[in-house]
Protein backbone atom coordinates (compact mmCIF):
# COMPACT_ATOMS: atom_id res chain seq x y z
CA UNK A 1 0.00 0.00 0.00
CA UNK A 2 1.34 2.97 -1.17
CA UNK A 3 2.20 6.02 1.47
CA UNK A 4 -0.60 8.24 -0.23
CA UNK A 5 -3.12 5.90 0.91
CA UNK A 6 -1.83 5.03 4.09
CA UNK A 7 -1.89 9.80 4.79
CA UNK A 8 -4.07 10.82 7.25
CA UNK A 9 -5.33 14.41 7.26
CA UNK A 10 -3.84 16.68 9.89
CA UNK A 11 -6.62 19.02 12.19
CA UNK A 12 -5.26 21.74 10.09
CA UNK A 13 -5.87 20.13 7.05
CA UNK A 14 -9.34 18.81 8.06
CA UNK A 15 -10.46 22.37 9.03
CA UNK A 16 -9.23 24.25 6.03
CA UNK A 17 -11.26 21.96 3.75
CA UNK A 18 -14.43 22.88 2.30
CA UNK A 19 -16.22 20.55 4.87
CA UNK A 20 -14.15 21.91 8.27
CA UNK A 21 -15.12 25.21 7.21
CA UNK A 22 -18.65 24.76 6.76
CA UNK A 23 -18.90 23.24 10.35
CA UNK A 24 -16.96 26.41 11.69
CA UNK A 25 -19.05 28.75 10.40
CA UNK A 26 -22.01 27.22 11.50
CA UNK A 27 -20.25 26.60 15.32
CA UNK A 28 -19.47 30.24 14.82
CA UNK A 29 -22.87 31.19 13.85
CA UNK A 30 -24.68 29.12 16.43
CA UNK A 31 -22.23 31.22 19.46
CA UNK A 32 -23.27 34.49 17.68
CA UNK A 33 -26.82 33.49 17.93
CA UNK A 34 -26.10 32.21 21.76
CA UNK A 35 -24.74 35.54 22.25
CA UNK A 36 -27.73 37.32 20.60
CA UNK A 37 -29.92 35.71 22.50
CA UNK A 38 -28.21 36.24 25.85
CA UNK A 39 -28.29 40.37 25.49
CA UNK A 40 -32.11 40.25 24.27
CA UNK A 41 -33.04 37.93 27.46
CA UNK A 42 -31.24 40.93 29.69
CA UNK A 43 -32.14 43.83 27.46
CA UNK A 44 -35.75 42.39 27.71
CA UNK A 45 -35.22 42.08 31.62
CA UNK A 46 -33.79 45.34 31.56
CA UNK A 47 -36.65 47.06 29.66
CA UNK A 48 -39.52 45.78 31.90
CA UNK A 49 -37.70 46.68 35.04
CA UNK A 50 -37.57 50.22 33.36
CA UNK A 51 -40.72 50.09 32.68
CA UNK A 52 -41.77 48.78 36.20
CA UNK A 53 -39.79 51.64 37.61
CA UNK A 54 -41.24 54.57 35.83
CA UNK A 55 -44.64 53.51 36.47
CA UNK A 56 -44.16 53.67 40.12
CA UNK A 57 -41.98 57.00 40.17
CA UNK A 58 -44.85 58.58 37.93
CA UNK A 59 -47.93 57.29 39.87
CA UNK A 60 -45.82 57.84 43.63
CA UNK A 61 -43.67 61.08 43.49
CA UNK A 62 -47.06 63.23 43.56
CA UNK A 63 -47.85 61.57 47.16
CA UNK A 64 -44.42 63.89 48.20
CA UNK A 65 -46.55 67.05 47.81
CA UNK A 66 -50.28 68.28 49.43
CA UNK A 67 -52.68 70.36 48.63
CA UNK A 68 -53.35 72.97 51.22
CA UNK A 69 -56.16 75.46 51.53
CA UNK A 70 -56.03 78.96 53.21
CA UNK A 71 -58.88 79.77 55.72
CA UNK A 72 -59.57 82.78 57.96
CA UNK A 73 -59.87 81.45 61.24
CA UNK A 74 -61.92 83.35 64.07
CA UNK A 75 -60.40 81.13 67.03
CA UNK A 76 -64.36 82.11 68.72
CA UNK A 77 -63.41 81.33 72.64
CA UNK A 78 -67.56 79.61 72.98
CA UNK A 79 -65.93 77.15 70.37
CA UNK A 80 -62.24 76.79 71.73
CA UNK A 81 -62.76 77.03 75.09
CA UNK A 82 -66.16 76.90 76.43
CA UNK A 83 -65.67 76.69 80.23
CA UNK A 84 -62.29 79.03 80.07
CA UNK A 85 -59.95 76.42 81.76
CA UNK A 86 -56.99 77.51 79.57
CA UNK A 87 -55.61 73.71 80.18
CA UNK A 88 -54.97 71.29 77.45
CA UNK A 89 -57.35 68.36 78.42
CA UNK A 90 -59.87 71.86 77.72
CA UNK A 91 -58.92 72.57 74.66
CA UNK A 92 -59.29 69.58 73.25
CA UNK A 93 -62.81 69.47 74.20
CA UNK A 94 -63.32 72.55 71.29
CA UNK A 95 -65.33 72.29 68.81
CA UNK A 96 -62.84 72.66 66.15
CA UNK A 97 -65.25 71.30 63.21
CA UNK A 98 -67.70 74.08 63.72
CA UNK A 99 -64.76 76.32 64.03
CA UNK A 100 -63.19 75.24 60.25
CA UNK A 101 -66.81 75.11 58.71
CA UNK A 102 -67.24 78.51 59.55
CA UNK A 103 -64.28 79.84 58.07
CA UNK A 104 -65.54 78.09 55.07
CA UNK A 105 -68.44 79.99 55.02
CA UNK A 106 -66.72 83.15 55.27
CA UNK A 107 -64.53 82.50 52.58
CA UNK A 108 -67.41 81.78 50.01
CA UNK A 109 -70.42 83.60 51.53
CA UNK A 110 -72.54 83.48 48.67
CA UNK A 111 -72.99 79.97 48.89
CA UNK A 112 -76.38 79.30 50.75
CA UNK A 113 -77.57 76.21 49.75
CA UNK A 114 -77.57 72.78 51.84
CA UNK A 115 -75.91 70.74 48.98
CA UNK A 116 -73.62 73.51 48.09
CA UNK A 117 -72.78 73.60 51.57
CA UNK A 118 -71.85 70.18 52.22
CA UNK A 119 -69.57 70.37 48.93
CA UNK A 120 -67.74 73.41 50.18
CA UNK A 121 -67.44 71.60 53.77
CA UNK A 122 -65.90 68.72 51.73
CA UNK A 123 -62.97 71.06 50.15
CA UNK A 124 -60.75 70.30 53.67
CA UNK A 125 -59.68 67.57 54.98
CA UNK A 126 -61.35 65.96 58.79
CA UNK A 127 -57.64 66.44 59.61
CA UNK A 128 -58.25 70.29 59.59
CA UNK A 129 -59.92 70.21 63.30
CA UNK A 130 -56.88 68.67 64.35
CA UNK A 131 -54.40 71.15 62.67
CA UNK A 132 -56.66 73.99 64.39
CA UNK A 133 -57.06 72.09 67.57
CA UNK A 134 -52.77 71.49 67.81
CA UNK A 135 -52.75 75.37 66.91
CA UNK A 136 -54.21 75.88 70.06
CA UNK A 137 -52.54 73.67 72.06
CA UNK A 138 -49.44 74.97 71.17
CA UNK A 139 -50.39 78.76 71.24
CA UNK A 140 -53.36 79.17 73.49
CA UNK A 141 -52.89 83.25 73.17
CA UNK A 142 -54.56 82.22 69.53
CA UNK A 143 -57.48 82.19 71.04
CA UNK A 144 -59.76 85.33 70.25
CA UNK A 145 -57.85 86.05 67.40
CA UNK A 146 -58.45 85.57 63.76
CA UNK A 147 -55.62 84.23 61.79
CA UNK A 148 -54.66 83.27 57.91
CA UNK A 149 -54.18 79.38 58.67
CA UNK A 150 -53.22 76.91 55.64
CA UNK A 151 -55.43 73.34 56.05
CA UNK A 152 -55.21 70.38 54.63
CA UNK A 153 -57.25 69.98 51.71
CA UNK A 154 -59.59 66.68 51.06
CA UNK A 155 -58.22 63.81 49.06
CA UNK A 156 -61.00 64.69 45.80
CA UNK A 157 -59.56 68.45 46.05
CA UNK A 158 -56.11 67.24 46.31
CA UNK A 159 -56.23 64.68 43.07
CA UNK A 160 -57.83 66.80 41.47
CA UNK A 161 -55.49 69.38 41.95
CA UNK A 162 -52.45 67.39 40.69
CA UNK A 163 -54.46 66.35 37.55
CA UNK A 164 -55.82 63.21 38.18
CA UNK A 165 -59.07 63.94 38.06
CA UNK A 166 -59.96 65.47 34.71
CA UNK A 167 -62.56 68.26 34.58
CA UNK A 168 -63.71 68.06 31.61
CA UNK A 169 -64.92 64.49 32.47
CA UNK A 170 -68.84 64.72 32.22
CA UNK A 171 -69.20 65.59 36.08
CA UNK A 172 -71.16 61.89 37.12
CA UNK A 173 -67.65 60.51 35.86
CA UNK A 174 -65.70 62.57 38.27
CA UNK A 175 -65.64 62.85 42.06
CA UNK A 176 -65.22 66.08 42.23
CA UNK A 177 -68.61 68.25 40.91
CA UNK A 178 -68.87 71.08 39.23
CA UNK A 179 -69.68 72.99 42.32
CA UNK A 180 -66.63 72.20 43.74
CA UNK A 181 -64.56 73.11 40.72
CA UNK A 182 -65.51 76.84 40.41
CA UNK A 183 -64.83 76.97 44.45
CA UNK A 184 -61.16 75.95 43.92
CA UNK A 185 -60.82 78.29 40.83
CA UNK A 186 -61.72 80.97 43.20
CA UNK A 187 -59.00 79.99 45.87
CA UNK A 188 -56.80 79.47 42.67
CA UNK A 189 -58.21 83.21 41.19
CA UNK A 190 -56.74 84.59 45.01
CA UNK A 191 -53.92 82.17 45.71
CA UNK A 192 -55.60 80.34 47.99
CA UNK A 193 -54.68 77.07 47.21
CA UNK A 194 -50.88 75.88 47.20
CA UNK A 195 -48.76 73.04 47.00
CA UNK A 196 -46.24 71.90 49.48
CA UNK A 197 -43.66 68.72 50.24
CA UNK A 198 -45.82 66.77 52.22
CA UNK A 199 -43.93 66.07 55.72
CA UNK A 200 -46.61 64.43 57.21
CA UNK A 201 -46.25 61.12 54.51
CA UNK A 202 -43.00 60.52 57.01
CA UNK A 203 -44.67 61.46 60.81
CA UNK A 204 -47.93 60.37 60.29
CA UNK A 205 -49.36 56.65 60.60
CA UNK A 206 -52.18 55.23 58.88
CA UNK A 207 -55.11 56.76 58.32
CA UNK A 208 -58.89 56.13 57.02
CA UNK A 209 -58.42 59.39 54.82
CA UNK A 210 -55.84 59.04 52.53
CA UNK A 211 -54.43 62.86 52.98
CA UNK A 212 -53.76 62.05 56.66
CA UNK A 213 -52.16 58.66 55.85
CA UNK A 214 -48.13 58.21 56.27
CA UNK A 215 -45.10 55.49 56.50
CA UNK A 216 -44.29 56.52 60.08
CA UNK A 217 -45.59 53.12 61.58
CA UNK A 218 -44.46 51.23 58.84
CA UNK A 219 -41.03 52.71 58.45
CA UNK A 220 -40.59 52.09 62.72
CA UNK A 221 -42.50 48.74 62.59
CA UNK A 222 -40.06 47.37 60.28
CA UNK A 223 -37.11 48.88 61.83
CA UNK A 224 -38.03 47.05 65.11
CA UNK A 225 -38.39 43.89 63.74
CA UNK A 226 -35.49 43.70 61.68
CA UNK A 227 -33.67 44.70 64.76
CA UNK A 228 -35.20 41.72 66.38
CA UNK A 229 -34.91 39.47 63.71
CA UNK A 230 -30.77 40.54 63.85
CA UNK A 231 -30.17 40.02 67.61
CA UNK A 232 -31.52 36.61 67.04
CA UNK A 233 -29.96 35.41 63.42
CA UNK A 234 -26.99 36.71 63.57
CA UNK A 235 -25.50 35.28 66.49
CA UNK A 236 -27.38 31.94 66.28
CA UNK A 237 -26.27 31.68 62.12
CA UNK A 238 -22.39 32.70 62.78
CA UNK A 239 -22.29 30.17 65.37
CA UNK A 240 -23.80 27.43 63.85
CA UNK A 241 -21.63 28.07 60.56
CA UNK A 242 -18.24 27.85 62.57
CA UNK A 243 -19.39 24.63 64.33
CA UNK A 244 -20.10 23.13 60.78
CA UNK A 245 -17.35 24.43 59.28
CA UNK A 246 -14.23 23.71 61.63
CA UNK A 247 -15.87 21.98 64.88
CA UNK A 248 -18.73 19.23 63.51
CA UNK A 249 -17.63 15.65 62.94
CA UNK A 250 -18.17 14.58 59.24
CA UNK A 251 -21.11 12.01 59.94
CA UNK A 252 -24.53 11.24 58.62
CA UNK A 253 -25.99 13.89 61.21
CA UNK A 254 -23.99 16.61 60.23
CA UNK A 255 -24.74 15.93 56.48
CA UNK A 256 -28.11 15.79 56.88
CA UNK A 257 -28.23 19.04 58.69
CA UNK A 258 -26.81 20.64 56.15
CA UNK A 259 -29.27 18.88 53.34
CA UNK A 260 -31.85 20.68 55.62
CA UNK A 261 -30.23 23.97 55.85
CA UNK A 262 -30.11 23.91 52.47
CA UNK A 263 -33.63 22.50 52.02
CA UNK A 264 -34.78 25.25 54.22
CA UNK A 265 -33.60 28.38 52.14
CA UNK A 266 -35.77 27.32 49.14
CA UNK A 267 -38.95 27.00 51.42
CA UNK A 268 -41.73 29.54 50.59
CA UNK A 269 -42.17 32.31 53.49
CA UNK A 270 -45.76 31.51 53.57
CA UNK A 271 -44.50 28.33 55.39
CA UNK A 272 -42.20 30.25 58.28
CA UNK A 273 -45.21 32.57 59.11
CA UNK A 274 -47.54 29.55 59.36
CA UNK A 275 -45.06 27.92 61.85
CA UNK A 276 -44.81 31.65 63.93
CA UNK A 277 -48.90 31.50 63.85
CA UNK A 278 -48.68 27.51 65.36
CA UNK A 279 -45.83 28.38 67.63
CA UNK A 280 -45.11 31.54 68.66
CA UNK A 281 -49.13 33.07 69.02
CA UNK A 282 -51.19 29.78 69.63
CA UNK A 283 -48.84 27.62 71.74
CA UNK A 284 -46.66 30.56 73.75
CA UNK A 285 -49.43 32.91 73.54
CA UNK A 286 -46.98 35.91 72.38
CA UNK A 287 -48.72 39.26 71.59
CA UNK A 288 -50.05 39.18 68.11
CA UNK A 289 -48.88 42.02 64.91
CA UNK A 290 -45.82 42.67 67.07
CA UNK A 291 -42.66 43.20 66.02
CA UNK A 292 -41.26 40.37 68.23
CA UNK A 293 -43.09 38.02 66.78
CA UNK A 294 -42.75 39.31 63.16
CA UNK A 295 -38.52 39.53 64.67
CA UNK A 296 -38.33 36.27 65.16
CA UNK A 297 -40.40 34.58 62.22
CA UNK A 298 -38.18 36.10 60.13
CA UNK A 299 -35.02 35.51 62.37
CA UNK A 300 -36.17 31.38 61.17
CA UNK A 301 -36.45 32.99 57.18
CA UNK A 302 -33.27 34.36 57.56
CA UNK A 303 -30.98 32.04 59.27
CA UNK A 304 -30.56 29.54 56.15
CA UNK A 305 -29.33 32.49 54.15
CA UNK A 306 -26.99 33.35 56.97
CA UNK A 307 -25.25 30.04 57.97
CA UNK A 308 -25.04 29.37 53.94
CA UNK A 309 -23.19 32.59 53.48
CA UNK A 310 -21.07 32.51 56.79
CA UNK A 311 -19.91 28.80 55.69
CA UNK A 312 -18.98 29.77 52.31
CA UNK A 313 -17.01 32.69 53.84
CA UNK A 314 -15.21 30.76 56.40
CA UNK A 315 -14.36 27.79 53.41
CA UNK A 316 -12.76 30.51 51.14
CA UNK A 317 -10.10 31.50 54.47
CA UNK A 318 -6.99 29.77 52.85
CA UNK A 319 -5.84 26.47 55.03
CA UNK A 320 -2.83 27.74 55.00
CA UNK A 321 -3.89 30.99 57.59
CA UNK A 322 -5.16 27.67 59.97
CA UNK A 323 -2.22 25.25 59.73
CA UNK A 324 0.12 28.56 60.21
CA UNK A 325 -1.86 29.56 63.32
CA UNK A 326 -1.68 25.72 64.78
CA UNK A 327 1.56 25.39 63.76
CA UNK A 328 2.91 28.42 66.24
CA UNK A 329 0.97 26.72 68.96
CA UNK A 330 -3.07 28.22 69.07
CA UNK A 331 -5.82 25.73 69.76
CA UNK A 332 -7.91 25.10 67.44
CA UNK A 333 -10.62 28.08 69.00
CA UNK A 334 -8.08 30.79 68.78
CA UNK A 335 -6.92 30.20 65.45
CA UNK A 336 -10.77 30.35 64.42
CA UNK A 337 -11.77 33.21 66.60
CA UNK A 338 -7.93 35.04 66.02
CA UNK A 339 -7.52 34.58 62.41
CA UNK A 340 -9.67 32.74 60.63
CA UNK A 341 -12.90 34.72 61.76
CA UNK A 342 -11.26 38.28 60.76
CA UNK A 343 -10.57 37.54 57.28
CA UNK A 344 -14.27 35.86 56.60
CA UNK A 345 -16.01 38.16 58.43
CA UNK A 346 -16.36 40.49 55.28
CA UNK A 347 -18.06 37.69 53.68
CA UNK A 348 -20.24 36.98 57.01
CA UNK A 349 -21.30 40.51 56.92
CA UNK A 350 -22.20 40.80 53.41
CA UNK A 351 -24.33 37.65 54.09
CA UNK A 352 -26.37 38.97 57.03
CA UNK A 353 -26.92 42.14 54.98
CA UNK A 354 -28.41 40.71 52.02
CA UNK A 355 -30.40 38.09 54.37
CA UNK A 356 -31.83 41.03 56.54
CA UNK A 357 -32.49 43.16 52.93
CA UNK A 358 -34.67 39.81 51.88
CA UNK A 359 -36.54 40.38 54.98
CA UNK A 360 -37.26 43.40 55.09
CA UNK A 361 -39.29 43.30 51.87
CA UNK A 362 -41.10 39.85 53.29
CA UNK A 363 -44.92 40.02 53.47
CA UNK A 364 -46.24 36.97 53.48
CA UNK A 365 -44.93 35.88 57.03
CA UNK A 366 -46.39 38.88 58.89
CA UNK A 367 -49.90 38.36 57.60
CA UNK A 368 -49.60 35.27 58.62
CA UNK A 369 -48.74 36.65 62.33
CA UNK A 370 -51.51 39.63 62.26
CA UNK A 371 -49.48 42.42 61.05
CA UNK A 372 -52.05 43.61 58.67
CA UNK A 373 -53.93 45.11 61.24
CA UNK A 374 -54.86 48.50 60.89
CA UNK A 375 -52.62 50.77 63.12
CA UNK A 376 -52.97 54.44 63.51
CA UNK A 377 -50.05 54.98 66.21
CA UNK A 378 -46.52 54.73 65.69
CA UNK A 379 -45.12 51.85 67.71
CA UNK A 380 -42.99 52.68 70.64
CA UNK A 381 -41.60 49.03 71.42
CA UNK A 382 -41.31 45.62 70.21
CA UNK A 383 -44.41 44.26 71.82
CA UNK A 384 -46.94 47.27 70.83
CA UNK A 385 -49.17 46.56 68.22
CA UNK A 386 -47.63 47.41 64.47
CA UNK A 387 -47.45 47.16 61.16
CA UNK A 388 -44.43 46.82 58.60
CA UNK A 389 -43.43 48.83 54.90
CA UNK A 390 -44.54 46.09 52.72
CA UNK A 391 -47.67 45.05 54.53
CA UNK A 392 -48.98 48.94 54.48
CA UNK A 393 -48.15 48.56 50.72
CA UNK A 394 -50.28 45.57 50.78
CA UNK A 395 -53.00 47.07 52.66
CA UNK A 396 -52.91 50.36 50.83
CA UNK A 397 -52.57 48.38 47.50
CA UNK A 398 -56.14 46.58 48.08
CA UNK A 399 -58.03 50.07 49.17
CA UNK A 400 -60.60 51.64 47.11
CA UNK A 401 -59.41 54.85 47.17
CA UNK A 402 -57.67 55.72 44.24
CA UNK A 403 -56.15 58.17 46.16
CA UNK A 404 -54.32 55.23 48.09
CA UNK A 405 -52.20 54.37 44.42
CA UNK A 406 -49.97 57.37 44.36
CA UNK A 407 -49.01 56.26 48.43
CA UNK A 408 -48.88 53.12 47.51
CA UNK A 409 -46.20 53.91 44.82
CA UNK A 410 -44.27 56.16 47.29
CA UNK A 411 -44.14 53.81 49.63
CA UNK A 412 -42.65 51.37 47.59
CA UNK A 413 -40.20 54.16 46.28
CA UNK A 414 -39.14 54.29 49.84
CA UNK A 415 -39.17 50.68 50.22
CA UNK A 416 -37.03 50.36 47.40
CA UNK A 417 -34.43 53.13 48.07
CA UNK A 418 -34.28 51.06 51.78
CA UNK A 419 -33.27 47.72 50.09
CA UNK A 420 -30.81 49.72 47.66
CA UNK A 421 -28.73 50.95 49.92
CA UNK A 422 -28.76 47.95 51.88
CA UNK A 423 -27.55 46.12 49.15
CA UNK A 424 -24.88 48.88 48.48
CA UNK A 425 -24.21 48.94 51.57
CA UNK A 426 -22.80 44.83 51.06
CA UNK A 427 -21.33 45.31 47.93
CA UNK A 428 -19.13 48.07 49.22
CA UNK A 429 -18.00 46.23 52.66
CA UNK A 430 -17.22 43.11 49.99
CA UNK A 431 -15.22 45.48 47.63
CA UNK A 432 -13.22 47.16 50.56
CA UNK A 433 -12.39 44.17 52.65
CA UNK A 434 -12.44 41.20 50.02
CA UNK A 435 -8.97 39.41 49.95
CA UNK A 436 -7.41 37.73 47.28
CA UNK A 437 -5.45 34.35 47.35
Amino acid sequence: MSEAALHLPTIAEVAKSEAGQRRLRRRYAAERRFKYYGLAGIGLGVLFLAVMLVNIVSTGWTAFLQTYIQIEVTFTPELVDPSGARTEDALRQGDYYTLARDALKQTFPEVTGRSERRQLNALISVGAEHQLRNMVIADPSLIGTTQQVWVLASDDVDMFWKGYIDRDLPEEQRRVPDVQIAMIDTLESRDAIKQEFNWAFFTNADSREPEMAGIAAGVVGSFLTLLVTLILSLPIGVATAIYLEEFAPKNWITDAIEVNINNLAAVPSIIFGLLGLAVFLNFFGLPRSAPLVGGMVLALMTLPTIIIASRAALKSVPPSIREAALGLGASRQQAMLHHVMPLALPGILTGTIIGMAQALGETAPLLMIGMVAFVAEVPGGITDPSTALPVQVFMWAGSAEAAYQEKTSAAIMVLLIFLIMMNAFAIWLRKKFERRW
